[in-house]
């Protein structure tokens, strides 16, 4: 083993030693906030506060992801679900807009299903649609912001964003991810490319044959 890879693999030992501490330490300090957001769901939506769905994790382990929910469970007369823009809440996009959605994934760090910094996970059923290059986003544990969101979030193609998360395996450091933690909170403030023009979020990766699936990732609500 040469110096440099000893050297990455302290580095990423020390990453996902100071990921589970800082995801316990902010656990305590927001739980009030945790509170206050989860009674809100409920008073403005009633249950289940929070999203559940499997999603993929490193080596495409799959894993239970969390977040506030942010959408109702409307159906309509033929009883399919109704589209997102639809079934999104006022107070869903006030979460999703200050990204305090996104604290249940606290659980998930500590849990050691994610990191702090990372490529996004997404759907279980756009594992088979990556080509192998777009695939290689699963050598790292996926993360609550990565190098995509800094760089445009929902506002820039799928395949910008693969790219993207692909640099961000081949040029890992740990001043990289402060740099990105940083820029994150600056995002936040900003509240730009939360989605794409003409959705609640963005479309539906497709892949490279545009194929359309046949089932549904498997999700459940707690």
């Amino acid at each position: 083993m040469t110096s440099q890879s000893c050297l990455t693999k302290r580095s990423r030992l020390i990453k996902s030693v100071l990921d589970r501490v800082l995801a316990a330490l902010l656990l305590l300090v927001l739980s009030p906030v945790i509170l206050t957001v989860a009674l809100s769901i409920y008073i403005c939506m009633g249950r289940p506060v929070f999203y559940i769905q499997l999603r993929p994790g490193k080596n495409a382990r799959i894993f239970t992801f969390y977040k506030f929910r942010t959408m109702t469970n409307e159906w309509d007369a033929k009883g399919n679900l109704l589209s997102d823009e639809k079934r999104l809440t006022v107070f869903g996009q006030f979460l999703r807009k200050t990204s305090l959605d996104e604290i249940p994934q606290l659980w998930n760090i500590l849990k050691g299903d994610m990191s702090f910094v990372g490529p996004r996970p997404l759907l279980v059923r756009y594992l088979d649609r990556y080509t192998p290059e777009q695939a290689r986003r699963h050598e790292v544990k996926p993360g609550i912001t990565g190098l995509a969101q800094i760089k445009g979030r929902n506002a820039i193609s799928w395949e910008e964003k693969f790219k993207l998360d692909v640099w961000y395996i081949n040029n890992w450091n740990l001043w990289l991810d402060l740099k990105i933690l940083f820029l994150t909170v600056i995002k936040v403030l900003q509240q730009k490319g939360i989605n794409q023009e003409g959705y609640a979020t963005a479309e539906e990766f497709q892949g490279q044959l545009n194929r359309i699936p046949n089932e549904s990732t498997k999700e459940r609500n707690l």
